[in-house]
């Protein structure tokens, strides 16, 4: 531009509050008080959720959120030891229909010149609208699955920024992940006449391959599946910093030993657990349902080592989802740190928890069994979430029928029973939180989490019980008349960060057990 004689500032058109505080920000400011606008088009809190972490950058500054007028504008004005300054700080959006009709505020790029102020299509946004609009021109013709593997080879111009704190990172890379991928679900519900976040859908898998580039290019195309394993160098299972191999998951069950049960997955991989017979009453230990959230693997593997050892009763299925921890692992050798939330759901596209007819049943066979050969009537469901912000920015921002989990809130547990055994809930929800106190680090991270996410987002809520975020409710869904699921912000965490999910994980685990064993039922 400037060798065409042009003057030009550039600024991002996402989070782009965030990025004035990084990058035009005077240093030294001790107070800051932010009026975020709102708009009719959106949440009310849109605008306050995209301010997301300021609240964590700046510990030195005390920072105030305020909402103010109807727009697309922040109003800023921080506080100096010599004075104060004031700032206008554009939001750039645009109202339009969506992929599946749908009416949306979405970031957009913008001019603004001699001219005037207008729109600018950025060619992020093209990569996107030009992938759905080829979407929604093809056949697909009435029968699901509707492929085997929907690939989008994407390549985008932007480095991740990591943000020096926890596990954030602006990441366009990983937004553009996230969007493509949820957005042809939405497509395939509308397209097969389902609500949308209808759970039941099988469209096959959809694998958005999106990584940092010189140009922006994307090619979309329909694969076979694969059946290749996950692989990895065996690590100790209590210092284990990554996830595991498959080999090493299998050589675990072995180690265990006990009554054998397996299925095989769509794509025909084996899918294993075990059945451990001792004393007590037996309750059922499941992991790798959805398998981006890579903690539960080796807590329930952990958990389950440890009540061998104490002669407990036990069915222990730590990777429901093979196909879906398959493609984790081969996304996550491109982008490490992302969610990949393609890897999620199944090789058929969907969640394993709501299949239904016998002629599709493929892995969750494995659940049925375990089922019917333990008799437990406490499931322990282990599960995680991401560990930073979810943003789908091309569609709303606001991630579509998953907005509470946009935010990382700490470790919370949510608790599922039959009608008659809310009493049993309420006591066994009371004893597990009690001794998950104890865990070292763990009520202070859900204390330095959900702090910020008041901030940013508002009440969580959860209802908080000895310092845990917790939601107990009656639910028919299930077929055991408890159902105790955790939720570890761990999409995706190393090092340490992940010894100490799977350390949480664990000690769930264990703790619903020994309480178990104390509660008097009905």
């Amino acid at each position: 531009m400037a060798e065409k004689g042009i003057t030009a500032r550039i600024r991002s058109a996402y989070k782009p509050l965030v990025h004035f505080f990084l990058e035009d920000v005077r240093p030294g400011f001790t107070e800051a008080t932010i009026q975020w606008p709102w708009h009719p088009n959106a949440v009310e809190n849109r605008f306050l959720l995209e301010s997301y972490p300021l609240a964590a950058l700046f510990p030195q500054a005390r920072l105030h959120f305020v909402k103010g007028h109807e727009g697309t504008e922040y109003e800023v004005t921080l506080i100096y030891p010599d004075g104060e300054e004031q700032y206008s700080v554009l939001a750039p959006n645009r109202v339009h229909s969506d992929h599946v009709g749908e009416t949306a505020l979405s970031p957009t790029g913008w001019i603004v010149d001699r001219a005037g102020a207008r729109r600018l299509e950025t060619d992020y946004e093209r990569l996107f609208t030009g992938a759905m609009t080829a979407i929604a021109s093809h056949d697909w013709g009435t029968d699901e699955p509707y492929f085997e593997e929907l690939n989008f080879s994407v390549s985008v111009p932007a480095r991740d920024h990591d943000l020096g704190y926890a596990d954030e990172v602006i990441s366009l890379v990983e937004a553009m992940h996230e969007d493509l991928y949820f957005s042809c679900l939405e497509f395939f519900q509308h397209y097969s006449g389902r609500p949308l976040g209808d759970r039941h859908l099988q469209p096959g898998q959809i694998v958005p391959e999106v990584v940092q580039g010189d140009e922006p290019e994307i090619r979309i195309s329909l694969k076979p599946l694969t059946n290749d394993d996950r692989a990895g160098q065996p690590q100790s299972l209590h210092d284990a910093s990554e996830p595991l191999s498959v080999t090493q998951i299998r050589a675990e069950l072995d180690a265990l030993g006990g009554n054998e049960l397996d299925c095989h997955s769509r794509a025909g991989r084996l899918v294993q657990a075990r059945h451990l017979t001792g004393h007590g009453r037996p309750i059922m230990i499941s992991a790798g349902q959805h398998a981006n959230e890579t903690t539960p693997i080796i807590g329930a593997l952990r958990a389950a080592h440890a009540l061998k050892a104490s002669d407990a009763t036990f069915t222990i299925s730590p990777l429901e989802n093979p196909d879906g921890y398959a493609l984790q692992g081969r996304l996550s050798a491109q982008t490490p740190r992302h969610m990949l939330h393609a890897a999620r759901y199944s090789a058929l596209g969907d969640d394993l928890e709501y299949r239904q007819t016998e002629a599709t049943l493929f892995e969750k066979k494995i659940r049925l069994q375990a089922e019917e050969i333990s008799g437990a009537q406490l499931h322990v469901n282990l599960h995680g979430y991401p560990a930073h912000e979810w943003t789908r920015p091309l569609s709303g921002y606001i991630p579509r029928n998953f907005a509470m989990w946009t935010l990382p809130k700490g470790f919370f547990l949510v608790l599922r029973h039959l009608p008659e055994w809310e009493k049993t809930a309420r006591e066994l929800i009371e004893a597990v939180t009690a001794d998950l106190t104890s865990v070292p680090g763990l009520s202070e991270m859900n204390a330095r989490q959900i702090a910020l996410y008041e901030i940013h987002a508002g009440e969580t809520g959860f209802e908080m019980i000895n310092g845990f975020p917790c939601y107990v409710h009656q639910d028919d869904r299930h077929r055991v008349p408890l159902t105790l699921i955790t939720e570890y912000p761990d999409e995706t965490i190393y090092g340490d960060a992940f010894i100490a999910g799977h350390e949480a994980q664990m000690q769930t685990v264990l703790a619903a057990h020994a309480a178990w064993q104390r509660i008097a039922l009905a």
